[in-house]
């Protein structure tokens, strides 16, 4: 492969890409009381001028009473946050460039600032406060395509609400919404899926940001097998998963013994649907040592193209 495969264009649906470039997710928490400014629009637009294929945004919490645990995390609801996401979006697209916002729920990650109702968690929701939950999800997914935005992601991963549901060590519900196995927990994200589905009709592309690590354990394991990875997200793809976002620490580490796959190579081998892969992409060492004063490397790029030819699209 030669690096100028990184710079084919991509099509999938009603999304359309210059190149395989993607701006993953990071929370900055510079909207003043949750509402976007002009710096996060001069921000975006920034990058969309660098050339970079998909801009996904900062998350940007859903209308739930304790979706953030920081006050100047952008919201995605209410007129005025609206208005000024769709700012957001004009720009990027004046500047040439796609963009897609990340719906997001934290759920119980508390970061010492108080929301103005206790923090969610799936063991602590009610039937009520789930169903509304996902209405809220499907709403921020219409108003995503009604703004114009290019498609939309809903972060999965890394430990907050979604992922909460995944993982038995923080889901003990003994309803409909838990259970002993990976698919029994995915019951609120398909359920999620499907509305954010009939939200935005089928062409409109959603992506799905899964993780096996969490913030809260470095270690955890959804899927210990290709079978329970199987089991966890065919269910999620049929109810209307476009593209897998599989994050980890390290996206040069095989997922699974046996093969040199790593986490986004075999969502796209389990699934067949397109992947994104992150996680100290570029660099010779883990990104979280590196924010933590330890530093790190650019990487040989030869090394990315070889592992971006077993899973792309």
């Amino acid at each position: 492969m030669s690096l100028a495969s990184l710079f084919n264009p991509f099509q999938y649906k009603n999304l359309t890409l210059d190149n395989r470039f993607v701006m993953a997710p990071m929370t900055r928490a510079f909207a003043t009381d949750g509402i976007p400014n002009q710096d996060i629009a001069n921000y975006y637009s920034r990058r969309a001028a660098a050339g970079v294929g998909l801009i996904l945004t900062e998350g940007t919490v859903i209308d739930r009473p304790s979706s953030k645990n920081l006050k100047d995390i952008p919201n995605f609801y209410g007129d005025e946050a609206l208005a000024n996401w769709k700012k957001v979006a004009d720009a990027v697209h004046a500047g040439g460039g796609k963009i897609a916002p990340q719906l997001w729920h934290v759920g119980n990650t508390p970061q010492g600032w108080e929301p103005p109702a206790p923090f969610e968690s799936p063991d602590s929701m009610s039937t009520d406060d789930i169903e509304a939950t996902i209405k809220a999800f499907a709403k921020a997914a219409k108003a995503a395509k009604d703004l114009g935005f290019d498609a939309l992601e809903l972060h999965g991963a890394h430990g907050y609400l979604i992922d909460q549901f995944f993982w038995e060590g923080t889901n003990t519900r003994t309803d409909d919404f838990g259970g002993k196995t990976i698919k029994e927990r995915s019951r609120f994200a398909v359920e999620v899926v499907k509305a954010v589905r009939e939200a935005v009709g089928p062409d409109f592309v959603i992506i799905l940001r899964i993780s096996q690590w969490k913030q809260q354990d470095f270690t955890v394991k959804l899927a210990y097998t290709p079978q329970e990875l199987e089991q966890w997200l065919m269910p999620l793809a049929e109810a209307g998963v476009d593209i897998f976002h599989g994050s980890q620490r390290r996206y040069w580490e095989p997922e699974f013994e046996g093969s040199d796959l790593n986490f986004a190579g075999w969502i796209k081998k389990v699934t067949g649907q397109p992947t994104i892969t992150v996680g100290s992409v570029g660099l010779s060492g883990d990104f979280m040592g590196a924010f933590q004063g330890q530093g790190a490397q650019a990487s040989d790029i030869e090394e990315l193209l070889r592992r971006y030819e077993a899973w792309r699209f």
